[in-house]
């Protein structure tokens, strides 16, 4: 460990160990930025899949486990090539991303607005908006955005980034209103993106009755841990999906019930883990 302090940081030479400090800065700097980048769009859970075929070549060379270790390393070599091939589209918008800013503060971002009160008013503003819905028989459909980003879904709609109320999901879900079509996705409680478009779910054991936007909804929870919830236009029932499965004709309290549960709940147990790691420590 010394030998490596000392050939990177040559503590004897204070220019060269002022140099080898910003070097290894830039490098972690944009080591960061690629790995946020990537948690914005799905293409992260391919990163951590890869992630984890590089663990596994290690383990089965340490184990000499050969055929195994040879058909990893092969397929390492070549790892290169595919993510250039599979991110593309994440690479250029992060490029993009890059061009666009023009404050250093915007590089060190880490707000994380996932206040427990804030959520809370989140979910009572989707309730209410979704019970007015309901009442007038308008069609909608919420996403709401967890631990898998859905950067991709974002941009096929009209940015917003606004703050969270049921008067404006209501006026956006109006009919013969430019919004009113596709989904409405929420990420970090704020309405970030209005009309988007969803991958339609593939599962053929789905009720006649269900139309376009309930296998939107769908489609979405089966690609990622997000929350859907839907308002029928026939009808004025509200449904809730979640991991491909699909909950119909809640009420307004069993809507909130289900979103406590998925949302603020889980919220409390995180905070409550972290606290407990900090004081372990």
């Amino acid at each position: 460990m010394t030998n490596f302090i000392s050939v990177y940081i040559p503590i004897n030479a204070p220019l060269e160990m002022l140099k080898s400090i910003i070097d290894i800065s830039i490098v972690s700097y944009i080591i960061f930025k690629l790995i946020k980048l990537g948690k914005e769009t799905r293409a992260w859970q391919l990163v951590k899949g890869i992630v984890v075929i590089f663990i596994i070549a290690m383990l089965s060379e340490w184990l000499q486990l050969r055929t195994l270790a040879f058909i990893l390393n092969k397929t390492i070599e070549l790892a290169g090539f595919a993510v250039v091939v599979l991110f593309q589209p994440e690479l250029r918008r992060g490029l993009e991303q890059l061009g666009r800013s023009s404050n250093i503060r915007d590089f060190f971002n880490f707000d994380e607005s996932d206040d427990v009160i804030h959520t809370t008013y989140t979910i009572e503003e989707i309730v209410k908006a979704a019970t007015e819905l309901s009442k007038t028989q308008t069609g909608a459909l919420i996403v709401v955005e967890r631990e898998t980003k859905l950067g991709e879904i974002i941009n096929t709609g009209t940015t917003l980034d606004s703050n969270i109320s049921s008067e404006l999901i209501i006026n956006i879900f109006t009919p013969n209103t430019p919004l009113h079509d596709g989904a409405l996705i929420i990420r970090d409680n704020k309405l970030k993106s209005a009309a988007c478009f969803l991958p339609l779910t593939d599962n053929p054991n789905l009720s006649k009755e269900l139309g376009t936007r309930h296998r939107a909804a769908l489609g979405i929870t089966e690609v990622s841990d997000c929350i859907s919830v839907v308002v029928s236009e026939e009808t004025g029932k509200i449904s809730y999906a979640l991991n491909g499965g699909l909950s119909r004709n809640l009420t307004p309290d069993t809507l909130r019930k289900a979103l406590n549960k998925n949302l603020l709940e889980k919220k409390t147990v995180n905070k409550k883990l972290s606290l407990w790691k900090g004081k372990s420590k």
